[in-house]
């Protein structure tokens, strides 16, 4: 997810053919004093005027004057370039005007002539005027803008210059022999004005091309003489490789303009990009749009708002309009007979989204036992009909029910509820006379999406070869990027031995901060559309990823079988190797963030860089191994170095299982991360500077508690150790709120946390309360989803705004509402993510999938270098199951192409701040931690099956804590604890023994403890009664409910004991020894106080899980720490 990046266009409008001119804006007339003849009008130095026009020599010689029609100079020596000059004098320059240089020229020999023209060097424009020494006059056209001149203390101009007066001239000096220059009709006005035909060839300053490549096409004219031609071969890896092109073109941000052409292919449909833009880093457009030629000759218009100043100057970045010829892929003629581009007053036409039919459901279709929801756009206010068809049968009928406007959307809306169609089969729904896309009610539907979320990571690795058969597709074949190393021949420098960023690469960002090592930070995953490797980024991914896997090992409808070894489109011998592919997956991020851990004996040792990327930006499409530009590491930082932290913890646990060294080094690296962060708590990611985060994203981050409880809870969970357990505890985030109306993201990560102490079995104290917290954030969510009429999980921010990735805040609320499903069983969650889903998937204010390759209409030219189909042929569309960003309504983090879609004027509802267009990266990008959360969603809505598994089973909860027993000696004492889940659990009680938790022997005793200890089992739960005797003073027992699904420990309950009173009446002695019990010492968990209560609101977990369940006493086997694995089929 990247902001402020690579070639972007501002708006994309349609272009008409045939269009009529736009009405042009006039701007006031300029002047030469020295004849008063208008400049804005040519000079044609008719009747023997030179209307201004002189010669001087420094040095060197010169002969003017005004022959046929055209002025010429004959120059000789010189010993600069402005010793002989042809010049014009007194032109006034306005700063914030654009000017449009247009004339003919010859040469009498092939010569390069400086033009300059301004206030005084370096107060100028420079242009260089290439002539081929033939009498064929060629015609030269430029922009330039004032503005962009140097002011003091660079130059004289003062900082506050609004206006001057100067000279224009040509600077004929030091050529290698005496020659002539004419020119004619030379004319320079104020606004971008470039009109030019291209009959009999004649080029002008533009640049037809054919590169690279043996017997590159060469420009002539066409037979009729008409237009310019040129053969292209067609096959390109890049759009810009064949292309027509303008250079140093000036235009004003949010000025409008007209591009205007009239061109032909002799292939039917050959497509074409038209951008004016930046040629050079960061390659902004101000506008572009594509077209497809026809065989005929035709015209087309292209009206648009600049989105971006460019410059008309000689220094990259420079302004151009570039015709981009390389998307076909077969070999074709090009013809263009005229272009012009002007600014105009017309107003851009207003940008309307195609939505299709009124009708809006979930294009994938419905599960048979799930909810069924459509929503119908209307103007209707009462109830309308609606029919379900399937072929020719209509299946059910009903009426709409109202719902208003839905302010998310901008308009009327009703919903229509199915639920009773139960049977499979491709149905349409037909209301208020509109027909839907047709859709599919099947138990299977989300079983292949399963998959192909989670294939999205393999073609976004980095430091491998793709191989596309993997996945079915050759195009998705490509080298391995960044395996480069310094002085390889290749452009590609590669990521084997990468450097710090130095302060002035970073403009002051991180201060004085630098590194002395490289690090060989090979591997990981391309975070979004550009090739950034993001530690925070692939932080929450990897931890989805592996989520993914885990929650199947601890839900019950989760299923293993599904995600097990094979069943992705991975490398072949990691299909193979009896790891589940996930893990194989993960791991590949995995063993990349280690790379960015700081080596021993360096200045912040153990903490992880931020990053890694270019040091500037790059253009649209790159395949990774063409990347040219230099890598840096950035700064390490906290948040980086807990979200390492966080995920090796993590990982560590679930690889035990299938490779132990690797378990291990993860776990100890993890470990020195998490001690780095602690030693240096606030080393934060600062926000971008002036010039936002050249070559990749920031990923800043200014609070990182969120990060320290993510890390913590992992850490515990994997090791139970103390320290983690306390710190855990300790943070404030332990006890927050953390599911907010705008979701968790990769800069707020703390539910991550939370919701795996909820579901991974551990001893951490308040585990009930922690589980709750979640049910009851879903409970939220729940209640909000209920009032979204296109069945959404997500309403936008607290300010109804839809921010930048909505489609993640959606997938990451679903995981939620899902979590809350795996703890609960109550169907009303799944059924939440289930109708969220069609959100995703069509029932949307637009009527599109965001899931590439599902649906009738989706998302398929997500912003991408190298899933850059829109822009060459060559290359392939993101993969299927690739979710694209989704609406922004936050205007200000808008990217021009959206910008060019809407204004204030003109503004869209949030759902409809959205454009497919590879350009579009603020809706429209593609990123792993995206993807990542749709692999867990998927997983899910895969697991459901039918649709409700509200019968699967629900996981073991402890409902009533085992209370505090005071008793006399020779009395007994008894603890309950009550519990609920399906299968019943089954209870096992425990003693903390010399700081060891220890199974109560429900036959007689545990060693040195309790002489007899009785278990009986009563109607309203499970209870532990032991005789009560001095010496058992202070003892703690606490309970283990459990069932197939895993455990739950109950918080320890303390026996105190009084002495009988003798026969005096006064207490018997007391013991000789004390309790035993005490700190544990084998570095499982204390039985410390249960954590402070967090916040809760919605139903009792007891009423939503059912009281009352018979539970059962459990044998004395010993208690995993662990979870416990399931493997079913």
């Amino acid at each position: 997810m990247v902001p402020s990046h690579d070639p972007r266009r501002r708006r994309r409008t349609r272009w008409l053919a045939g269009a009529t001119s736009a009405a042009l804006l006039l701007m006031p007339v300029l002047a030469s004093t020295a004849t008063g003849a208008p400049v804005d009008q040519p000079h044609d130095f008719a009747d023997g005027d030179a209307q201004g026009w002189h010669a001087y020599a420094n040095t060197g010689s010169v002969t003017s004057g005004v022959t046929g029609g055209e002025m010429c100079a004959t120059a000789e020596g010189g010993e600069n370039p402005w010793d002989v000059a042809l010049q014009h004098d007194a032109m006034t320059f306005e700063r914030g005007t654009t000017y449009t240089v247009s004339f003919d020229a010859r040469a009498s020999a092939p010569v390069t002539i400086p033009m300059q023209g301004g206030l005084g060097y370096p107060a100028a424009f420079g242009h260089p005027v290439v002539l081929d020494g033939t009498d064929t006059p060629q015609r030269v056209e430029f922009t330039f803008t004032p503005a962009d001149w140097p002011t003091a203390p660079d130059s004289a101009l003062a900082a506050d210059w609004t206006s001057g007066t100067g000279e224009i001239s040509f600077q004929l000096g030091k050529q290698a022999a005496p020659y002539t220059l004419c020119i004619d009709d030379f004319s320079m006005t104020s606004g971008t004005r470039i009109v030019h035909s291209f009959a009999g060839g004649d080029l002008g300053g533009f640049d037809l091309y054919d590169n690279p490549g043996d017997g590159a096409g060469v420009p002539r004219a066409s037979a009729d003489g008409s237009a310019t031609c040129i053969d292209l071969r067609g096959g390109y890896t890049n759009a810009y490789q064949a292309g027509l092109e303008l250079k140093h073109v000036a235009v004003e941000k949010d000025r409008t303009y007209q591009l205007r052409l009239t061109a032909s292919s002799s292939v039917d449909g050959t497509p074409v990009n038209a951008i004016v833009g930046q040629y050079g880093a960061p390659w902004d457009r101000a506008g572009s749009t594509s077209f497809d030629l026809t065989t005929t000759p035709q015209t087309f218009t292209f009206t648009f708002t600049a989105a971006v100043d460019l410059s008309a100057g000689t220094d990259e970045p420079y302004g151009r309009i570039q015709l981009e010829l390389g998307r076909a892929t077969d070999p074709y003629t090009f013809c263009i007979t005229d272009l012009s581009f002007v600014e105009t007053t017309e107003a851009p036409p207003a940008y309307e989204p195609e939505t299709g039919p009124r009708v809006r459901v979930n294009q994938v279709g419905y599960l048979p036992d799930g909810p069924k929801r459509a929503t119908l756009v209307t103007e209707a206010t009462d109830p309308v009909a609606w029919q379900l068809t399937s072929g020719s049968t209509v299946v059910a009928r009903g009426t709409t029910t109202p719902r208003g406007v839905d302010p998310t959307a901008g308009v009327n809306v009703h919903e229509i509820e199915f639920d009773d169609v139960t049977a499979p089969g491709t149905y349409t729904l037909t209301a208020d006379d509109d027909t839907s896309y047709p859709f599919t009610i099947g138990a299977d539907l989300y079983q292949d999406l399963r998959h192909d979320a989670l294939n999205y990571f393999y073609p976004a690795r980095s430091g491998i070869a793709i191989d596309g058969s993997i996945m079915g597709d050759e195009a998705y074949s490509r080298e391995a990027g960044h395996v480069g190393r310094p002085g390889d021949a290749t452009p590609n420098q590669g990521d084997y031995a990468v450097p710090c960023i130095t302060p002035e690469e970073a403009q002051g960002l991180y201060g004085d901060w630098t590194c002395d090592y490289t690090l060989d930070v090979v591997g990981g995953w391309y975070d979004a559309g550009d090739h950034g490797k993001y530690v925070v980024n692939g932080g929450i991914a990897v931890a989805q990823v592996l989520g993914t896997y885990e929650r199947a090992l601890t839900s019950p409808t989760g299923d293993t079988a599904p995600l097990g070894d094979g069943s992705l489109d991975i490398p072949r011998d990691e299909q193979t190797n009896g790891v589940p592919d996930p893990l194989d997956e993960a791991r590949w991020e995995l063993e990349w963030m280690m790379r960015m851990q700081v080596p021993a004996g360096q200045p912040l040792a153990g903490m992880v860089h931020h990053k890694v990327h270019d040091v500037d930006w790059t253009g649209l499409p790159l395949l990774p191994a063409d990347d040219p530009q230099p890598r840096r590491l950035h700064r390490p930082s906290t948040a980086a170095t807990l979200n390492f932290a966080a995920v090796a913890a993590q990982g560590a646990r679930l690889w035990e299982q299938y490779d132990p060294e690797f378990a291990a080094d993860l776990l100890a690296a993890g470990r020195v991360a998490y001690d780095a962060a602690v030693a240096h708590p606030d080393l934060l990611q600062p926000a971008p500077n002036a010039d936002p985060s050249p070559g990749g994203g920031p990923y800043d981050d200014d609070d990182v508690q969120d990060e320290f409880y993510w890390a913590a809870a992992e850490l515990y969970l994997t090791t139970g150790e103390q320290t983690y357990q306390d710190a855990v505890l300790a943070n404030e985030y332990h006890t927050a709120d953390l599911f907010t109306k705008g979701g968790f993201f990769w800069g707020d990560v703390a539910a991550l946390g939370r919701m795996d102490l909820a579901t991974v079995e551990s001893q951490i104290p308040g585990r009930t309360a922690i589980r709750q917290s979640v049910v009851d954030g879903a409970e939220l969510y729940l209640s909000r989803q209920s009032k979204e009429p296109f069945g959404t999980a997500y309403s936008g921010n607290a300010k109804g705004v839809y921010e930048w990735g909505s489609n993640s805040a959606v997938l990451n609320n679903q995981v939620v509402l899902g979590t809350a499903f795996d703890l609960t069983s109550d169907q009303r969650f799944a059924d939440a993510v289930v109708e969220s889903m069609d959100y995703l998937m069509g029932r949307n204010a637009l009527n599109s999938s965001y899931v590439t390759g599902y649906g009738t209409v989706f998302s398929e030219n997500q912003h991408s270098r190298w899933f850059s189909s829109s822009l060459t042929g060559s290359l392939p569309h993101p993969p299927r199951g690739s979710v694209a960003g989704g609406p922004n309504s936050d205007v200000g983090t808008w990217d021009p192409v959206i910008q060019g879609l809407y204004d204030p004027e003109h503004m869209c509802a949030p759902q409809l701040c959205y454009v497919d267009d590879i350009q579009s990266w603020s809706t429209n990008e593609i990123t792993v931690n995206w993807n990542s959360a749709l692999s867990w969603v998927a997983s899910f809505v895969a697991d459901q099956q039918a649709g409700d598994r509200s019968d699967a089973g629900t996981v073991a909860w402890v409902t009533t804590d085992p209370a505090d027993v005071a008793a006399v000696e020779g009395t007994d004492a008894t603890f309950t604890v009550a519990a609920t889940g399906s299968p019943t659990p089954t209870v096992t009680w425990q003693r903390l023994v010399d700081g060891t938790w220890t199974d109560v022997d429900g036959a007689g005793a545990t060693a040195r403890t309790v002489s007899t200890a009785r278990a009986a089992v009563l109607a309203d739960g499970t209870t532990l009664t032991v005789p009560a005797r001095v010496a058992d003073s202070g003892a703690q027992f606490r309970a283990y409910v459990a069932n197939e699904f895993g455990g739950a420990y109950s918080a320890p309950a303390t026996l105190t004991v009084t002495a009988a009173a003798g026969p005096d009446g006064d207490p018997t002695a007391g013991p000789t020894d004390g309790p035993t019990s005490g700190t544990p010492t084998d570095g499982t968990a204390a039985p410390a106080a249960a954590s402070r209560p967090l916040a809760t609101t919605g139903a009792n977990v007891g009423v939503a899980l059912g009281v009352g369940l018979a539970l059962v006493l459990g044998g004395a086997a010993a208690v995993a720490l662990r979870r416990r694995a399931r493997l079913r089929g």
